[in-house]
Parts: structure tokens; sequence; C-alpha cells
């Protein structure tokens, strides 16, 4: 089987795929091309940048499976892809780590205003160091604050771990987890409260998304005003999962203290007005962007396709 990894794989997952027999391209096709040129290959590996939609599925009749080198499959059509016996896999268990320690990069910078002397220091330190002093002191503390998690899978479970380490009380909501019995046995064996959507939002002092990407915004202005006024809110999951326009807003009446976003709404040409705020950190989709992530990633992947058509 010849595969295209169109947005690249890492060097062990190919070596790994290559020792079974399979074929493997990394030279990206552009995806106007794709149509044409994914003929040649039986399956394609790809990240969140190669979109795979129905025409092009319809343009390749010969594919057998499409993988995804990491958790969101939102740029795939799962469904009709199946639908038409194509494979789709992912990589759900190797990404948790780097994502969630971005979290807390983050949470700690934004805590310690070091998004913004990190700018500053370079071209002020030596001229006026004790106004950026005064500028950047009155941060606030991450221990004995409570951290709502909005979405318990893997990466959730991650952060909450973290979360617990530094000294937080971690409060999660999940859609599987919303009836009493669930809600116990997650409060038992993790340690963490569970709640409502409305409940996490109104008692947490930070909120961090980690919900598969959706149709629309799940923290929308009417869930804005119901968050505890200052509250902190990271977005490492998807784009669009924020409405951006009631985050500014919120931002600049202070019902929001700060954001960290690695995600956004039109990737890859963010809002200017979010890049330039600054109660705002931003990173451009890094979350799974470790050299531990991706050689898991790829190691995943190539066990999941030779599992697959090696039986």
């Amino acid at each position: 089987m010849k595969i295209l990894a169109n947005d690249g794989i890492d060097a062990a997952g190919k070596a790994m795929l290559e020792a079974a027999g399979f074929t493997v391209q990394t030279q990206k096709i552009a995806q106007e091309d794709l149509p044409t040129q994914l003929n040649a290959f039986d399956g394609i590996i790809v990240r969140s940048a190669t979109k795979v939609r129905k025409e092009l599925i319809d343009a390749c009749p010969n594919l057998k499976f499409v993988g995804r080198a990491g958790v969101g499959m939102d740029n795939i059509d799962v469904d009709y892809a199946r639908s038409k016996n194509i494979e789709v896999i992912n990589t759900p268990a190797a990404s948790s780590i780097s994502v969630a320690e971005l979290v807390f990069a983050h949470l700690f910078s934004l805590c310690r205003f070091t998004h913004l002397s990190n700018r500053e220091m370079p071209t002020k330190g030596a001229s006026d160091f004790n106004n950026l002093k005064k500028d950047y002191a009155g941060g606030i503390e991450l221990f004995g604050k409570t951290l709502g998690v909005v979405g318990y899978g893997r990466i959730g479970q991650e952060v909450g771990r973290i979360a617990k380490g530094v000294g937080m009380k971690v409060f999660v909501f999940d859609v599987l987890y919303s009836t009493p019995e669930m809600s116990d046995k997650i409060e038992k064996l993790h340690q963490v409260k569970v709640g409502s959507l409305k409940e996490v939002l109104a008692g947490s002092d930070f909120v961090t998304i980690h919900t598969p990407g959706l149709d629309k915004a799940l923290i929308t202005a009417e869930a804005i005003a119901g968050m505890k006024p200052g509250v902190g809110i990271i977005n490492c999951s998807r784009g669009g999962i924020i409405d951006e326009n009631a985050l500014l807003a919120a931002l600049e009446s202070g019902q929001i203290r700060f954001a960290g976003l690695d995600v956004f709404e039109n990737e890859p040409k963010p809002d200017q007005r979010l890049l330039n705020h600054p109660k705002v950190s931003v990173s451009p989709h890094i979350g799974a962007s470790t050299e531990e992530a991706q050689e898991r990633i790829g190691l995943e992947m190539a066990s999941r396709i030779i599992e697959l058509f090696k039986k």
C-alpha cells in the first residue's frame, strides 16, 4: 500500500510503516491538486491543515483509509468517508500531555504577565526597568483556585492531573458524565467535582475548553455572562468553540480577566484584534507540536494502520 502523509509524519512512525511493507510519501501535495494526485495512493494521513471533504472522497474511489494524526477530526467528513467503506482513524492518546502542558504555559504566562513583559523587556528593560516592574506587579497565583475543565476526556483529565499538582481544585463538565451514577464514579475515581456546564462556568476562577469541534460556539456571550467576574479562559481545543466577538467584548468589560488562545475561528488568518490584545496570550495552534507528542502520534498512527491492513 502507498500512503501520502500530506502534513508529515514523525520519522519513527514512517520507519515503522516502511518496515511493515508500506510506501510512505511525505512530500506535500497542495489541497487543490489532491483530487487528481491522491488517486495514486491507497491512504492519506493528515493533521489539521489538509481537508478531506466529500468532494475529495468522491474524486478518489480507491482510497482505503484516512488517518488523522491527532485527536479532532473536524477537517474530515468522517461519516461520509465511512459510508464509502473508507476507514477513518485518529490518535486520541498521543498528544494529551503536550496539549495539557500548553494550557498551563498560557495560564502561568497570563497570571504573571510574562506574555507582555517578554515583549517589552528587550526594548525598555534597560531604560525603564522600574516602571515595567510596577506595570507587571500584581499577578495572581493558581494555588487554591478552581479550574473548570469543559470536556473531561484524555486531555481534560491530563489537565486536571497537572492542576491538582499545583494545588488547584478541579471542577469538570462532560456530557458523558451527566447522570448521577457517572458523576459519582468520576468524582471518586479522579478526586474532582462534577457539575453542569452552567455550574462549572459560574463556579470556576479559570476555565479551559477540551471539547471536539462544534457547529456553533459553546462559549457565547450568554455563557460568558454566567461566568464568575474576572475569570480567565484558555482554548487549546478548536477554533470557533468561543465566540471571538463576545470574548473581545468581555475582555474590554473586565468580565474576562484574560484569555489564552492556541486556536482561532479563522485559521490561518486569526483576528488581529486578538493577536494584539494585551489581555490575550496567543500561540499558532501548536498544542500537539512537541517532539515527544509527534513521535507518539507517528507510532500510534503506524500501529493502527498496520493493525487494520496487516491482519
